[in-house]
C-alpha cells in the first residue's frame, strides 16, 4: 500500500468516526432519514407494480375481447354451414382457430402477470409495513433516549456532578445569600469596636463624668448651705 493509500485511509477512517458521532448525536435525524429514503423506495415500488397492475388489465381486455369475437364466430359458424356458405364457413374456422390460439397465449400471459402483480402488491403492502414499523422504532427509541437522558441527569444531579445550567445558577444564587450573611454577620461582629464608636463611648462616658461631678459640686453646696442655715439657728436659739 502506497504512502497516499494509507493517507486516505486515515482520512476515511476520521470521516467516518466523525460521521458515526453526528449520527450518535442526532439519532432522530438519522431515523427520519432512514424514513424518508424508504418511503421515496416505497414510491418507486409502487409505480412499479401499477404499471404491472396496468398491463394485467390490459391482457385481461385484450383476452375478453378475443373470447366474445370467438363466440361472435362460433355463433356464425354453424348458419353459414347450414345455408352453404362454405367459403365463409372456411373463414370463420380459420378465425375460430386463430381466436383460441391467441386466447391461449393471452391467458397464459395473464396468468404469469397476475401471479406477479399479487406478488408486487404483496411486496408494496409489506413494504410499507416495514416504513411503519420503523416510525414505531422511532418513537420508542427517542423516547428511551429521552428517559435514559432523564435518568442520567437525575444521578448526575445527586451525585453532585451535574453541569446543567440551571444547577449552576441554583449554587451561584445560594453562594451569593451566603456572602450577603456573613457580609452581615461581620457587620454585628465588628460592632462596637470601630474607631468612631470607640470615640462615641468615650464621649459618652465624659458627658456623664462632667454631669456626675456637677452633681455632686451641687450636693456640697446644698450640704454647706444646710450646714450653714442650721449654725445661724442654733447661734440664734443661744
Amino acid at each position: 500500500m502506497g504512502f497516499f493509500d494509507r493517507i486516505a485511509n486515515i482520512w476515511k477512517g476520521f470521516l467516518s468516526l466523525w460521521v458515526s458521532d453526528m449520527e450518535n448525536r442526532n439519532p432522530e435525524a438519522v431515523y427520519e432519514a432512514a424514513i424518508n429514503e424508504r418511503v421515496k423506495k416505497h414510491l418507486e415500488l409502487k409505480k412499479a407494480v401499477s404499471g404491472i397492475v396496468y398491463l394485467r388489465n390490459k391482457i385481461s381486455s385484450e383476452l375478453e375481447e378475443k373470447e366474445k369475437e370467438l363466440r361472435d364466430v362460433m355463433n356464425q359458424l354453424p348458419i353459414a354451414v347450414e345455408d352453404g356458405e362454405d367459403e365463409v364457413a372456411l373463414i370463420l374456422i380459420q378465425k375460430k382457430d386463430e381466436l383460441s390460439k391467441a386466447i391461449e397465449s393471452l391467458s397464459g400471459e395473464l396468468t404469469k402477470i397476475s401471479a406477479q402483480a399479487e406478488e408486487a402488491k404483496s411486496g408494496l403492502v409489506q413494504f410499507q409495513g416495514e416504513i411503519e414499523k420503523l416510525k414505531r422504532e422511532k418513537d420508542e427509541m427517542l423516547a428511551k433516549k429521552s428517559n435514559a437522558q432523564a435518568r442520567i441527569q437525575i444521578q448526575d444531579t445527586l451525585n453532585g456532578l451535574s453541569t446543567d445550567a440551571d444547577i449552576k445558577a441554583l449554587d451561584n444564587v445560594r453562594e451569593h445569600i451566603d456572602k450577603l450573611q456573613a457580609e452581615a454577620d461581620i457587620g454585628a461582629e465588628i460592632k462596637g469596636n470601630s474607631l468612631d464608636d470607640k470615640l462615641a463611648k468615650i464621649r459618652e462616658k465624659a458627658a456623664n463624668s462632667t454631669a456626675r461631678n456637677q452633681l455632686e459640686e451641687m450636693k456640697r453646696q446644698a450640704a454647706s448651705k444646710k450646714a450653714a442655715s442650721e449654725g445661724a439657728s442654733v447661734k440664734k436659739t443661744i
